[in-house]
């Protein structure tokens, strides 16, 4: 018995008891007697997705209102509140099943880039980011991806991964920057200065923009001689 002090959050086969009961419905009760003895409700059914998502496609309130305060937040969940989750998710549940797969696995991905890029394995974090990108291109993606070739120092790379999140979202200062590093790295000064002008365009007065700019024009009037870096 769970009075006992079994484990809560025992998974039967790929299902806790919490995300069982929330897919099923009519266990109110059940689910605030596990909450109260330390059920997880971050552990997701094998199509991951949380209790809280399984609650609100049954539309019910009460028990999205119980697990609200003990959820880590969904990042793609932008109003995080009771009506929030249960519009998200009945807008999510239109989807076609292969397209919400699609984004599920993406986000897997590049929470998985994200972690590899934090731990310098740059190498495994482009590779992550082009797994993600092949799941549906994004301008973050690409952008991560660029800075990704930047440090591994294919200039060519990173530049093309810039240009194309230039052209997924041309209003973006940081698609800018991103291009101008790589053609600094590419000892491209001219290129880099007219990326940072389109940068400084976008973000007037960021510090950081202005003084690669600097740094940019500097070596475009005294480009260092080879073998210099």
């Amino acid at each position: 018995s769970l009075q006992a002090g079994a484990d809560v959050n025992c998974k039967a086969s790929t299902m806790t008891l919490l995300v069982f009961a929330t897919m099923q419905g009519g266990y109110t009760n059940f689910i605030k007697f596990l909450l109260k003895a330390g059920a997880d409700p971050n552990i997701p059914d094998d199509l991951g997705r949380l209790p809280i998502e399984l609650a609100a496609l049954r539309d019910c309130k009460e028990e999205v209102e119980m697990l609200l305060p003990l959820t880590t937040p969904i990042p793609t969940v932008p109003n995080w509140s009771i009506e929030g989750v249960i519009s998200h998710v009945k807008n999510e549940d239109k989807k076609p099943m292969e397209q919400r797969h699609r984004e599920r696995r993406q986000r897997l991905l590049k929470s998985q880039a994200d972690t590899a890029f934090k731990l310098k394995e740059y190498k495994m974090a482009s590779e992550c980011y082009g797994l993600a990108i092949d799941h549906g291109e994004s301008a973050t993606l690409y952008a991560n991806r660029s800075v990704c070739k930047l440090l591994l120092g294919d200039g060519e790379g990173s530049l093309s991964d810039a240009l194309r999140c230039r052209m997924l979202r041309p209003d973006w200062a940081k698609a800018c920057y991103r291009q101008a590093a790589a053609h600094m790295l590419l000892k491209e000064y001219k290129q880099a200065c007219d990326a940072l002008l389109d940068a400084q365009n976008l973000d007037p007065g960021n510090a950081e923009i202005e003084r690669e700019l600097r740094k940019a024009r500097e070596l475009m009037k005294n480009p260092p001689a080879e073998g210099e870096q």
